[in-house]
């Protein structure tokens, strides 16, 4: 996490912290969280992935991408391989750059009702997210391929279940499903095959969960910081490789489709921070 980031969080908890007498003297003793509100968040993002990343390539036209390209002596065309970032060059010697991290905003509406010091709710929010996420595949040409996806407007329906103090210092998890809009993009150092990206944009559902803390610090005030970690199954995206200006002999050629598809082998997934405020009815 950018230290930039941890100073607002930790001034944001601190702030939840100090001020609870507040809510409970302005609300003449025990304080309520049920009923309606409106709000914002602010925080980061960062990737969050599984294991190494790798494209996976479809040969014959089945679309499983399960199959390995081979040059024309029937060598794998991609053993140099993978690497999860855009390449810096166009050997994998040369490696690739890290993913890009960014902020994220939102805003949300949700309903809460206390039961003892048991609170549960509801709340819908939709802002945007400024993560890219790529993968390389290198070949014994030499050349790169770089497969990304970029996060923007998303949206979620998450579900809360907390704990709350008498004097409104709520702890609580969270989770429900997402949907949020992904840009694909391509490029390679190869410039004599043709590649076509299909599904450049794809609107992709998910999930989310995660946990919080938050403080009302008056009758209809209250701040908190948040954690989650949200999974997009973002995989209709490929990349379809014909001939371009290749000779016949072209490993992505003499298959038995007579072109190559590529696909990513993992799903989309990020972890985020967040400083929220919301106006409570």
């Amino acid at each position: 996490m950018k230290n930039w980031l941890i100073a607002p969080l930790g001034a944001t908890v601190a702030l939840a912290l100090a001020f609870p007498a507040v809510a409970q003297d302005d609300a003449g003793g025990k304080v309520d969280w049920t009923g309606p509100y409106v709000g914002g968040s602010l925080g980061y993002s960062w990737g969050g992935k599984t294991g190494r990343e790798q494209i996976g390539f479809d040969t014959n036209g089945d679309g499983v991408y399960n199959n390995t390209v081979t040059t024309a002596a029937g060598a794998n065309a991609f053993s140099p391989g993978f690497c999860g970032g855009s390449a810096l060059g166009n050997s994998a010697a040369q490696g690739c750059r890290k993913d890009k991290d960014g902020t994220n905003w939102s805003i949300h509406a949700g309903y809460d009702r206390q039961f003892g010091n048991i609170v549960a709710g509801a709340v819908v929010e939709g802002g945007k997210n400024y993560i890219r996420d790529s993968v390389t595949a290198f070949s014994t040409t030499p050349a790169s391929y770089t497969m990304t996806r970029q996060l923007g407007w998303n949206g979620a329906l998450r579900a809360r279940l907390g704990y709350t103090t008498d004097s409104g210092i709520m702890v609580y998890g969270t989770g429900g499903a997402v949907y949020g809009k992904v840009k694909n993009s391509f490029t390679s150092t190869n410039t004599a095959n043709r590649f076509t990206v299909n599904n450049a944009s794809d609107k992709s559902w998910g999930w989310t969960a995660g946990g919080g803390i938050e403080a009302k610090v008056s009758q209809h005030f209250s701040v908190g910081a948040l954690y989650k970690y949200t999974r997009f199954d973002a995989g209709d995206s490929t990349v379809t490789v014909t001939q371009g200006t290749a000779p016949a002999t072209n490993p992505f050629i003499i298959t038995p489709s007579g072109s190559t598809d590529f696909a990513r082998r993992s799903r989309f997934n990020n972890q985020s921070v967040m400083a929220t405020a919301s106006f409570r009815f």
